[in-house]
Parts: structure tokens; sequence; C-alpha cells
């Protein structure tokens, strides 16, 4: 049945509600559209991202007949187009069919206006033509169930940031970003947006200026709430606009109805739409030409910063009147009600805002929320009529300047019921977006400073209690590349004296054990010369702080390396470095003697560099686990060591030890290449590493520390075919897990692409799991006080449950091989002893205890669910390669 909104009918609509006709909207007869009949059928021919299709599409474009399409079909999912700026004409529309997907091109070149600035970040901005244009066009649109995916978190080519990273660097430096709109329709008439997904765009995602006449029906707007500038549709200075049965969630305003220069923005109708993140339904900032006549109806807002939004200033004010926002539900909204005549509360000017009759009638907001109605001054005040209008929790309200006709009432118990969609899915595209159907969680701007390493550095202690100890290894000499005076050389090639020269590094670190105990406080320095050490390396607890560091050309020049796995006996390992420990310090033959004298020496007596050594420095050296390097991980799975079931083989492990930095190290393994272990659980220690470089397949980043990463290489090796590049178990109550920031997440060659994953949330010491069924009758995993598991019946205890694992992504670049659709995995597959769910917050933890049969208050002594919810996993800023 085709959908139909008339002007009568909304009229009829308002007046049967008390709210004047007045109140007018789109003054045109709006239907659903439908799509018009193809001229050429254009098939994909390639990888999405292996050809420009630019002129193909454009050459299509340009010999069609008005009232017809140009129809994009990629026949299969694994296909797209990719194209630069394309210019829509008049009567032609674009067909993009379901399961096809056009993509903006990356280079910023074939966007450029003319002066070399497209993809580039200066005081002007507006330097990139936008990826589709429509001027002076009449009857043209965008149809199917297709998308348009502007590549907004892609590395822009020849550059080294996204789109997206771009705008986030000229906020910080209060420059213009210059980069491409993703739509733009100018001096139009009857444009059309049917069905279509658009997202990812690298700023606005639809802007209309002078337009009469424009739908958008049964549309997706789909981009991060970390995308800046990345308005979904902004009419302005427009006419008769209908917004309609759409879902918006982006990095800005989900719409914005502007007015400047160029004259009044009227008669538009917002009806039947569901927003989730944004910055709201908002006219402004730019009112100084006029906004009149607005029906928002049948809306739900669903996460948005703001909810109904009125915002302006004196420098770009104007009147705002006849507003009508009707039968409106918000949930997790900061600003329910957020009218504003001071945007900028530093603007100069004499365009005083205006806002003058501005009706809310059944508007509730079900989570509590702030309420904001600022008119200008006592001539100029807000003129607001209210009618069922309810904001759940304490009163929070910023009232003034303003005339209200009517007041707030309680909520009504069946408020919104129902109300609140999911984002529906939709084709993803060869290449996932961000946000496809499995979430890839977005920290927001505020939630992402509180990841800056300053802040992330500061806590140590007890998990919950941590003392504060600010800490700020970038200012360390060490970072700023210092030239040391050595306590201690080694070089393999020198007559040793055993006080200050050595032939092996072990060596050294004994004397600066035993010099430790005169000046326990006096940071030593031990400086490698180039070559390969083959030996083990254990720097105690007892030695005073040290930092050890080489002096090649480069971190590979200098290199520790032993052979060892988990599988390897106690007695293999003493027969090859009883010798080396014989005459070590005493610290360190302590740490030797813990692993001698097992049976297997496992996971954690296979490291090449163990370090307990509290303020503990490297820089400029490689340290290597040499196991299955010269095979390749994979063939260890085959005969002849089929029954070989040990794979975890350390390159170092950092152990209770706090303020452990590293600088231009290069961690080389396979499985478990780098470990960072907390003193004790439920305790914060804190590793640091900066501009290294960190290899590796399965799990080759873990431990239950805080360890923050920066500039720093992560690189997947595919040999066996899967790889998960972290595992945390970092504990529930501790702050922060793993941090990376300005990171590449990279591959060797043998990795595939959109197969692999950034982590999996170490599942610590679990023998069954609680969270799904397993195929063994009579199976049951409950609560108790060890783990353990004998069939068909096992328990799982505190410290498994509560070690959850925490790790943030943030201003790095994605290699094509981490899952786009879902970089966070599952720990193992449902049905398995040892599963669990990814957990992306505490409500999940929270949730999943409960859905376990497992009480968060009376088994585990828990108060309430954290609100707001604690961040486990997240993402920021980042950009896919």
């Amino acid at each position: 049945m085709t959908k139909t909104l008339s002007p009568a009918g909304i009229a009829f609509l308002l007046a049967a509600s008390g709210v004047g006709a007045a109140h007018a909207q789109d003054m045109r007869k709006v239907v659903e559209p439908v799509a018009p009949a193809s001229c050429a059928v254009l098939t994909a021919t390639g990888d999405a991202l292996g050809k420009d299709d630019t002129a193909r599409i454009q050459h299509a474009i340009d010999q069609c007949a008005p009232g017809q399409a140009v129809r994009l079909s990629a026949q299969n999912e694994k296909r797209g187009f990719v194209s630069g700026p394309l210019i829509l004409r008049s009567g032609v529309s674009l067909l993009v069919d379901a399961a096809t997907t056009l993509y903006a091109s990356t280079n910023p070149k074939l966007f450029d206006r003319g002066a070399g600035t497209c993809g580039t970040v200066d005081k002007l901005g507006k330097g990139c033509k936008p990826f589709i244009t429509a001027d002076k066009t009449k009857g043209s649109g965008i149809f199917g169930e297709g998308a348009i995916d502007g590549q907004g978190g892609h590395v822009v080519d020849g550059a080294s940031e996204s789109w997206w990273q771009m705008a986030r660097r000229a906020q910080k430096e209060d420059a213009r970003q210059n980069v491409p709109r993703l739509i733009e329709i100018t001096g139009s008439q009857d444009f059309t947006l049917h069905k279509i997904t658009l997202r990812n765009s690298p700023n606005f995602h639809v802007t209309l200026n002078n337009v009469d006449g424009f739908t958008a029906w049964g549309m997706r707007i789909d981009t991060p709430a970390t995308a800046r500038n990345t308005d979904g549709i902004d009419p302005i200075s427009s006419r008769n606009i209908t917004i309609a049965y759409s879902h918006i969630r982006t990095g800005d305003d989900n719409v914005a109805i502007k007015a400047g220069n160029n004259g009044p923005t009227e008669n538009i109708s917002i009806l039947h739409n569901h927003f989730y993140s944004g910055h709201g339904m908002s006219i402004g900032s730019e009112t100084n030409g006029g906004v009149r006549r607005v029906l928002v109806d049948d809306l739900s807002m669903d996460g948005t910063t703001s909810g109904l939004r009125i915002k302006s200033d004196i420098s770009r004010g104007g009147v705002v009147d006849q507003i009508s926002y009707r039968n409106v539900c918000l949930r997790d909204v900061n600003a329910p009600i957020d009218i504003s005549t001071r945007y900028n509360p530093r603007a100069e000017g004499t365009q005083v805002p205006v806002y003058t009759n501005i009706a809310f009638d059944g508007v509730h907001s079900v989570t509590p929320g702030r309420v904001i109605m600022q008119g200008y001054d006592a001539q100029h005040p807000l003129q607001v009529t209210l009618r069922d209008v309810g904001i759940a929790g304490k009163e929070d309200r910023k009232i003034e300047f303003a005339r209200l006709t009517g007041e707030f009432t309680a909520m009504p118990a069946t408020a919104c019921a129902d109300r609140f969609a999911a984002f529906p899915a939709a084709f993803s595209g060869a290449f996932p977006a961000a946000t496809a159907a499995v979430p890839r969680p977005q920290l927001s701007i505020e939630q992402a400073r509180q990841y800056a390493y300053s802040e992330v550095l500061k806590y140590v202690g007890a998990a919950g209690s941590e003392t504060i100890d600010p800490w700020d290894p970038l200012s360390d000499p060490l970072a700023k590349g210092t030239t040391f005076t050595p306590d201690y050389i080694v070089d393999k090639s020198a007559q040793a004296d055993g006080i200050r020269l050595f032939n092996t590094v072990q060596e050294a670190v004994s004397r600066a054990v035993a010099d430790s105990k005169a000046h326990p406080a006096k940071r030593l320095y031990l400086l490698l010369k180039p070559g390969t050490y083959q030996e083990l390396v254990y720097i105690p607890a007892s030695a005073a702080p040290i930092t050890m560091y080489g002096e090649g050309k480069d971190a590979g020049a200098t290199k520790i390396t032993a052979r060892l796995d988990a599988s390897n006996t106690g007695a293999d390992y003493a027969t090859q470095y009883d010798a080396q420990f014989a005459k070590a310090a005493l610290a360190v033959q302590a740490m030797y003697a813990t692993i001698k004298d097992r049976a297997q020496i496992g996971t954690f007596g296979t490291a090449t560099v163990w370090v307990q050594n509290n303020g503990f420095q490297a820089r400029n050296l490689t340290f290597e686990n040499a196991y299955n390097k010269d095979t390749g991980n994979a063939r260890a799975e085959a005969l002849p060591n089929v029954n070989n079931i040990h794979h975890q083989a350390l390159a170092l492990q950092v152990d209770g030890a706090d303020k452990a930095q590293f600088e231009n190290i290069r961690l080389i393994g396979f499985q478990d290449t780098l470990y960072l272990k907390a003193p004790q659980v439920a305790h914060t220690s804190r590793s640091f590493f900066n501009k290294s470089y960190i290899e590796g397949d399965v799990d080759f980043i873990f431990g239950d520390s805080t360890a923050y990463f920066h500039q720093t290489e992560i690189k997947s090796l595919g040999d066996r075919g899967l790889s998960y590049a972290a595992a945390p178990d970092t504990h529930v109550r501790t702050r922060y897990g793993f941090v990376f920031d300005n990171c590449r997440f990279t591959r060797d060659a043998s990795s595939n692409a959109n197969a692999f994953y950034l982590l999996r949330q170490w599942f610590h010491n679990s023998r069954c799991t609680p969270y799904d069924k397993v195929a063994v009758d009579g199976y049951a995993c409950t609560f108790g006080p060890a783990n353990g598991y004998q069939a068909p019946k096992g328990t799982i205890a505190r410290n498994s449950l509560e070690a959850v694992g925490k790790m943030v992504v943030m201003n790095s670049r994605i290699g094509p091989h981490i899952n786009r659709a879902s970089p966070w995995s599952d720990w193992n597959k449902k049905g398995t002893l040892a599963y669990r769910p990814a957990q992306y917050n505490s409500d999940d933890h929270w949730n999943n205890l409960i859905k376990a049969g497992i009480d968060p208050v009376k088994d585990l002594g828990y108060t309430a669910k954290p609100s707001p919810a604690e961040v486990f996993l997240g993402e920021f800023n980042n950009s896919d390669e």
C-alpha cells in the first residue's frame, strides 16, 4: 500500500491534538517515491577498491534521458564501484541495487577544486568538491537499496590519516579540514532519496542549498558517532522538504535545518523517523535567513547528545517561528530539549535570535536529561507552548527569558512503549562499514579524553582504590633520544673485565644487581653493542632501575634471542641454560630456579627477556623468541609435531614491574609474544611502548596489567590462518587495560583480508563455560570456589568471571586483515567448554552473569550495575586501510 503524506491530513492531526494548523509543513502532496526506469545498467567488473569507475558512470549519466536512471549492479557482494566526483544532470537519477556499494575514492586530487588543498588542513576549508553534485536539476534523485560509502574512515591516498582524522586534527589546531561532502544539492527542484544507505561520509552527508522540493524516504544514514562534522541532512535556505521513515545515526546533527543569507527555510516535515547517535534534531546554528513552519512528528531519539534543539547566536541569529514537535520519544539523551540563543557565548554581532511559536505536544524522555530553554533577553523572549511534556528523573532545567504556556507533566507509565527500534541491518558491501550489524563500539569525544596517556598512566595499585601517581614517559630522556653515559657495556667481541665490560647481557645485569646494593635508587645504564646475543635475560626486582639500550643504526641491529616454547621440559631448559645462570646474581638465580624443576616450563617460562624491575627501560633493541621462526608456526600443528600442542613462546615478559618503558623496540614471535602481568590479581602496574614494533599470530599481546601503545606497529602474521592481536584479561575493577593510540595494525603477505581480529578477551583459567550449553548430556557449569570440570559438570571461580579484558584503539590505522564488521571476537566458539562472548561494557558483564544463573549481588557482592556503563572495548577516530 502506498504511503501518502498530504498537507490536509497532517493539518487534521494537528488540529485534533490542539496544535494550530498554522504550524504548516511541506506544502506538496508527498507519496512514497518510485524508482524510475533504467537507461543503462553498469556492472561492477572488479574488486571494490580495484578500479576507478568515474568516467564510466559519468558518461552513462550524461547520456541518460530525463526521467530515467543509471543503474549500478555489483551482482555479488565482493564487487562494487569506486568513483571520484559525479554530477547528476537534470531529471537523471542514480539507482544502486541491493548488495551494491558505490564507494567514494580516497584520492584527494580527484576532489580538488584547483588550489591543491583537498586533503589538507588550513584556515579556509572548502577545498574539495562533493562526491555527488546536483546543481540546478529538476526531478533527479538517488534510489535503490544499495549503499553509497564515503570512506571517511579510510586512509587518504598519499597521506597518513583518514578524512575523519583530518577533521579531528583541524579541531585541535583551530583550523578547517578540506574534505569532501557526500551529496550536495543546489538550486534544484524535487530531488529524491529513496531507500538508499549513505554511510561513512567524510563530512556532511546531504546538504540542500536553495532547494524547492526534497524527499528522503525510507533511507539510512550510518556513520560513527566519533566522525566530526558528519551531519545527516541539512536543508539550508530551502523549502518544501520531507524526511520520512528513515533511520539516521551519525557524528553530528542528525538533521540540521539552517537558513543563511540566501533566504528562509520553510515548510519542513520530519515524519516517522528514528535517530540514534548524533547531535539531535536541530535548527541552526545559521538562522539569519529565518526558519518557519516546521513539523517534527513521530520521532524516536535514542542516544543522541541533544534532542530537540534550536541553536543560534548574535553572529547569525534570526527569527525561528511556527515550530511544532509532536509525538517524540527520547532515551539516553543528555539534553532532551536544548534551546539556546547563545550557541557561541563569545559571538559578536547584532543578529539577535528570536524564537516564537514553538510548540511541544506529546514529548517524553524516558531517561533523565537536562532541559535548556534560553531566550536572548527580556525584549526577545522565547515563546513556548507545552502539552503532555515529561522528562524522567530529577528536575534539571535552565529556563530564562522564556514565556511558557503550559507545564511539564508527570511521565505516563506507558510512555514510549515499543517506540525505540534497533538500527536496521543493511547490506554492508564488500568492505563492511564501521557500524555494521555486529557493533564496533565508538567512544564519545568525552570518553576518548579519558584515554589520553597522561590519564591512563597516572593510576597504580589496588584496583578500585588506586593511588594517583602521574607518569609522563614522553618527557623522559629515553623518549627524547638523550645520549646516555653507560655504566656497563656489552660487546661480544671485546675483552670483558666483569666490572664495566661484558660479553653477555645477563652478566652485565648480574653486575648491576650487585651494584644496586650501594645505590638502590640510582638508575643504571647498560649499553649493548650491535650484534645478536643468543641468551636469556632476566632482570629481577631487586635491581636498581635499569635502562638497557642499543647503539646500532636501528632496533634490528642489536638482538637478544632464544628459542623456548611452552612444551619444553624443565630438564631440557636446565640443560640449555644452567651454565648461563650458574654464576648469576642470586636474585637472577632465584628466577631461574622457579622454572628449571617444572615438568614442562609452560608459557611463563618461555620468555627471552623477563623483567621484574620497576622503572625498567629499553631502547633501540630487538627481543626475539625464535621458536618456529625458521619453519613457520602453522607447521607445528602438522607432522612430525602433531602432538606438540603448546605453541606459546614469549619474547618479553613484564612481570609485575611498574613504569616499564620501551622506546623503539622490536618484539619478534608468534603466539604470546608479549606478556604484561600485574603484580597480583586486581592490582595495576603500568607499561608504555612508543615507536615500536610487535609481531605475532595468536594472542600475541596479552596480560592483566595496564599498557599504553603509542605510535607502534602491531603486525599480524598469517601463517596459522587466524590471528588475535591482543588478549587482555583486565580485572573488572581495574580502570584501564590495553590502549593503542596512533598505532598501525598491519599484516604480512599470508594474512587473509577481513579474517583476523583486534582482540579476544582472555577467559582466564576457565575450565568450563556458564555462558552457553555444551553438547554433553547433563552439562552444567555453575559458580564455585575454584575452576574445575569433570564431565558433565563443572564450576567457575570468581577470578575467571572478573577477568573481563579491556582494550581501546584510537587514532589508529587498521589494516584490511581485521574483520571490519566485528573486530572484537568471542573467546572460542559457542558450544565449546572455553566459550565466552565478547563483552563490550559493564552492562554486558552484568547481564551475562544473570543469564548464566550467577547473581552479581548475592554471589559476587556487587552493589549495583555501574551507571553509566563502564567501557571494556571501544574505538575512537580510527581509519581503515
